[in-house]
């Protein structure tokens, strides 16, 4: 059985063996015939493509071509990176200013300024004066229907002008490319603002016509005086309709564009009637008008209206506009009357403080710039200060300019503690701490050991903060505390935040503040009081329409928070923003890294004041702290608005601080240009206010009168109901 089956298996082995062989030779083959069509076809291409192969001056223009378009691809991606941001500013409603008109009155129903244009109802270009149109052209973009947003000969002749005189001396900016910053950015002179002015203007090119680009740039521009538009400058100048103006009269609001706070006929007459007469010349170079034509407006310049006294809180007025615009939104009517909170006294003060401050030590500190917003108890802006000067820049630094807080940010981390139920008296340690690769140090440079939170707060250790955030909080929890007290910045969570590196606005550190006085309670931030129409309507009231309070930290919490920031500026690092006369002050300093940003934040039971110095570059100061300027700043303007009040307590603090003595402390001198203190005008004593608001309270909440017939008809009187309080009586001497 055994040797009949072996042969079988003899006879299997040599066909499994050459059927591999086969397999081999298949793959061999095919391998080798693919290189082979494949050397032919690469042979073939190469033959086919010596035809194009250039040589001499042909070979040269070709690589040139080459390189461009490979630059040109790389050059289109860039130019698509930079384009997005740009567009990105196109997305929302821009034309939306052109919807509303606004009359806004202060606290007390005075006119204050106005903000908007109705579209249908600005004059068409067609209508304008043709000497308005020339002279604006002349001097602020002579080949505007040439370009296409951005004139690039314009920019070269510019360019080349100012390489002769060594400085600055013409602009290259295109009308387009202006009326796109108005429109769209600020004026924070930056590469990055530049280069979407540029995309923004051929934007603009593409959207609209060069009539409807003109006609937004003569709509929007700032004029000087608080005007927006060239028919607003003509009536608050001259008194007159855009249409009726003369050519010396367009002269004038044409040279307004360049710098209208230098050239305000009301502020600075002989200036603006020099700056027309260069308009006037640019008219004859630009061949748009001859000698002739002109010589009547320069032998008769333009008169203007007497405005000396008029100054509007500009920078209170963007902002108040942009709240309108929020509000009355859902509104059928778009031309209204807003009656706003800011009280003019106080904004007059506060914008004095910061001028004066920045006159006295802006150059022995090296600041430029300054910020300040003011909110009384109950949530309305008194005053706000956006910048030292409207007409140079309207970039509104108390709104929207986000800066490092500092230490000041380190309330929020604190706050955060005390609803997690420690006290001022809970005991830390001040020592050196490392927390993700990072180790905080103290201004100093030395370590305390163990201190309470009052002490630590007081004087604004660094360790503390990061290792309650560390071991206690975690920075989640102190981003949801400043949230809920009124921060509406983004917070970045990261290690550093508990030392104040996550940016804010001074209105921010201003809100969040008024929470302390306000026992608690959000402080309910606003600038509008009323909406009403022509009518007379009242379409808004934020004492009627605006949501109540809500408790944003416990009565334990701003007890606690209250008891430490009372003790700051006596014992700690705000003791010049110190009130005297026995009012109780609280805040907190903050000096951020190198010097860039100095902060007091600080507040009574009647008022809270954020104060901010820096620069706009972000460029250092002369070791300028919280401490100082901010605070000596925040001071002045304090000691003018607590003048003749009745004074509200701090919630949770019933008696001022013991006093200890103070240190002396180096500052720099004061200068011939210092302003003296303010000085609050006192026309009605408390006593009389309270009396007389009483009586306004009765009249609000008495009955309307009803009319009576008596004599039998013949005589028709007015008595008040029954239900109605009995009035005191006037009598005839009285009367008289």
């Amino acid at each position: 059985m055994n040797a009949v089956q072996e042969p079988r298996k003899e006879e299997n082995r040599p066909k499994k063996r050459h059927f591999f062989l086969r397999i081999d030779s298949w793959i061999d083959s095919t391998v080798w015939n693919a290189g082979f069509r494949l050397a032919e076809w690469w042979e073939d291409t190469t033959i086919f493509f010596r035809r194009f192969r250039m040589r001499g001056w042909k070979k040269a223009l070709f690589e040139v071509l080459g390189e461009g378009m490979t630059w040109g691809t790389a050059g289109s991606v860039l130019m698509l990176a930079l384009a997005l941001p740009a567009f990105e500013e196109t997305k929302g409603n821009w034309r939306a200013q052109s919807d509303f008109a606004v009359t806004f009155l202060d606290r007390y129903g005075n006119e204050i300024g106005h903000r908007g244009i109705i579209h249908e109802d600005s004059v068409p270009i067609d209508e304008l004066p043709d000497h308005l149109i020339k002279a604006v052209l002349a001097t602020e973009d002579r080949r505007f229907f040439d370009h296409w947003g951005i004139d690039f000969l314009g920019l070269s002749r510019a360019m080349t002008e100012n390489a002769r005189a060594g400085g600055v001396v013409q602009g290259g900016s295109t009308l387009t490319q202006q009326l796109a910053k108005n429109l769209f950015l600020s004026n924070e002179r930056t590469i990055e603002r530049k280069i979407k002015e540029a995309f923004l203007a051929v934007w603009l090119e593409c959207n609209l016509s060069k009539k409807e680009i003109l006609r937004l740039y003569l709509d929007r521009a700032y004029m000087g005086g608080g005007t927006f538009g060239a028919a607003a400058a003509a009536q608050f100048y001259f008194g007159k309709a855009i249409t009726d103006i003369d050519l010396a009269e367009s002269a004038m609001l044409a040279g307004l564009f360049k710098a209208p706070a230098r050239y305000a006929p009301h502020v600075n007459l002989p200036a603006a009637r020099a700056r027309a007469n260069e308009v006037l010349s640019n008219l004859v170079q630009g061949g748009l008008m001859t000698e002739g034509q002109v010589l009547a407006a320069r032998l008769n310049p333009a008169t203007v209206i007497d405005r000396a006294q008029v100054k509007a809180p500009d920078f209170f007025l963007d902002w108040a506009f942009d709240e309108v615009q929020r509000i009355a939104a859902p509104f059928a009517q778009h031309s209204l009357i807003v009656r706003t909170t800011i009280d003019m006294g106080l904004q007059q003060a506060a914008e004095d403080s910061v001028e004066s401050s920045l006159r006295q030590y802006g150059e022995s500190y090296k600041v430029k710039q300054g910020a300040l917003v003011m909110i009384e108890n109950g949530g309305a802006v008194r005053s706000m200060v956006g910048g030292r000067d409207y007409g140079e820049s309207q970039f509104n630094r108390a709104t929207r300019a986000l800066r490092q807080p500092g230490s000041s940010f380190k309330v929020y981390t604190y706050a955060a503690a005390m609803e997690k139920g420690m006290t001022p008296e809970t005991v830390v340690v001040d020592a050196p701490i490392t927390w993700r690769g990072w180790s905080p140090q103290n201004y100093a440079r030395k370590y305390a050991g163990r201190v309470t939170l009052m002490n630590a707060l007081a004087r604004s250790i660094n360790t503390v903060p990061v290792r309650l955030a560390k071991d206690k909080l975690g920075t989640d929890v102190i981003a949801q505390t400043a949230k809920r007290m009124g921060v509406e910045t983004p917070i970045r969570t990261d290690k550093t935040m508990p030392l104040g590196t996550s940016e804010v606005t001074v209105l921010d550190q201003a809100t969040a503040y008024a929470v302390f006085p306000a026992g608690g309670l959000e402080s309910r931030r606003h600038g509008i009081s009323q909406i009403l129409n022509y009518d007379g309507d009242i379409l808004y009231d934020f004492g009627r329409d605006a949501p109540p309070a809500r408790r944003v930290l416990s009565e334990q919490a701003i007890s606690s928070m209250n008891r430490i920031l009372t003790q700051i500026p006596v014992i700690g690092t705000g003791r010049r923003a110190a009130l005297g006369n026995g009012i109780v002050t609280g805040g907190k300093t903050g000096t951020t890294q190198a010097y860039r940003d100095a902060w007091f934040v600080g507040f009574t039971g009647d008022y809270t004041t954020a104060v901010w110095f820096g620069n706009d570059d972000y460029t250092s100061t002369d070791e300028m702290t919280g401490g100082s300027l901010p605070a000596m700043t925040f001071k002045r303007l304090m000691d003018y608005a607590e003048q003749g009040i009745e004074h509200r307590a701090i919630p949770g603090i019933e008696a001022p601080p013991a006093e200890t003595p103070k240190e002396p402390e180096v500052v720099a001198e004061p200068d011939e240009n210092a302003l003296p203190p303010l000085v609050r005008p006192r026309s009605l004593s408390a006593d009389v206010t309270r009396l007389l608001k009483s009586i306004g309270n009765a009249f609000e909440q008495a009955s309307p009168l009803k009319p009576r017939e008596k004599d039998g008809g013949r005589v028709a009187v007015l008595e008040a109901p029954e239900e109605t309080p009995a009035m005191p009586r006037v009598t005839n001497a009285a009367k008289n």
